[in-house]
């Protein structure tokens, strides 16, 4: 996966980070983010944190342009990291812009149904119950537990 040139809008950055650790301790260091790090007990959990630590890091909804993998691999500290055993994990950098952007989407007629009742007794609304899907598709974790946030969030 190359990651060099210019992006459109409509285009997620994506970082090279490395994934180092054992079972109970896993940790995620991005070499074209100083500072964003993340921990976890698994490295399901350690990758949903690393997605944080990165859209943290992002300042001002500006992503600056992260190296390709050739280019990682040149640095001589990622290559002493990779060398003593870590691994080249990618993470997607979503901008959190709280912009808005209408979408057309097609789907079975019977699934759309079955998300406005999902949404309804969640006390969601469509747009954000499929937000809360996506976000819980890329990063993972549990979508029940991101609805409950987003209502907990919302009732305050």
């Amino acid at each position: 996966m190359e990651m060099t040139g210019q992006r459109t809008e409509t285009e997620m950055a994506r970082f090279f980070a490395l994934l180092d650790g054992h079972d109970g301790a896993y940790g995620v260091a991005f070499p074209d983010a100083p500072g964003a790090t993340a921990m976890g007990k698994t490295v399901d959990e350690a990758l949903r944190n690393a997605a944080a630590a990165i859209a943290d890091w992002i300042d001002d909804g500006e992503v600056p342009e992260p190296r390709s993998i050739d280019e990682l691999r040149q640095d001589p500290e990622v290559a002493e990291q990779l060398a003593d055993g870590a691994a080249f994990v990618v993470v997607p950098a979503i901008v959190e812009d709280s912009r808005p952007v209408k979408a057309n989407i097609s789907m079975e007629a019977g699934l759309l149904a079955a998300i406005d009742e999902a949404a309804s007794s969640a006390g969601l609304t469509r747009s954000a119950f499929l937000v809360t899907a996506a976000r819980e598709k890329i990063f993972g974790g549990s979508l029940r537990d991101s609805v409950r946030e987003i209502a907990k969030r919302d009732a305050h």
